[in-house]
């Protein structure tokens, strides 16, 4: 790129992958806070329940330790058309599959508790630059038909709905529930 008095400038973007899932988690709360302002939906992001064992103080810092209270179940919550949703937003570095171990076993029988009392679950799945829905509903079906420990990418572009990335909300995915849950009804006030 020239820049006044001819001189070059190069972009070079670097990329880091360490917080894969912070980056996805980031576009999740801001598409939330965008649903809580125009009045579209109420999803919160649940803290994790922690209980502070020691608090230490050094030069200017204070370093906090602490344990879980008990296993979270997903990581969001609310409620959306008068309908109570739950879901978790993953990452994977894999290009191939995603590793059912990212789910852990008391949050696969969350969602078939979710799903027996006709609630809306379902995971915001990030591969290979790409980000899904996957219906709750899809993945227990995946687990009582399948003995593989990862749901392949194609099955996953397949039974998953792409999330293309827009404006104001970047990660716009109550359009994709509307369009899996509500038969595609538009969410504006």
């Amino acid at each position: 790129m020239l820049y006044p008095g001819n001189l070059k400038k190069e972009f070079n973007k670097n990329i880091n992958y360490a917080n894969r899932g912070m980056n996805l988690e980031a576009l999740v709360n801001e598409a939330n806070k965008y649903y809580e302002i125009n009045e579209i939906a109420i999803i919160y992001k649940k803290p994790t329940p922690v209980t502070i064992t020691k608090v230490t103080y050094e030069k200017n810092k204070v370093l906090t330790k602490g344990q879980l209270q008990s296993k979270s179940s997903l990581d969001y919550v609310g409620v959306y058309k008068g309908k109570y949703l739950d879901f978790d937003a993953k990452s994977t570095r894999s290009k191939t599959a995603f590793p059912l171990s990212n789910i852990s076993n008391h949050q696969i029988r969350h969602i078939k508790n979710i799903l027996k009392h006709n609630g809306l679950t379902f995971l915001i799945i990030e591969i290979n630059n790409e980000i899904y829905l996957f219906k709750g509903e899809s993945l227990m079906e995946f687990i009582e038909a399948n003995e593989r420990k990862s749901i392949p990418y194609e099955y996953l572009k397949n039974k998953g709905e792409k999330i293309d990335l827009k404006y104001n909300p970047t990660l716009d995915y109550l359009k994709i529930v509307n369009k899996l849950y509500f038969k595609g009804e538009r969410y504006e006030k």
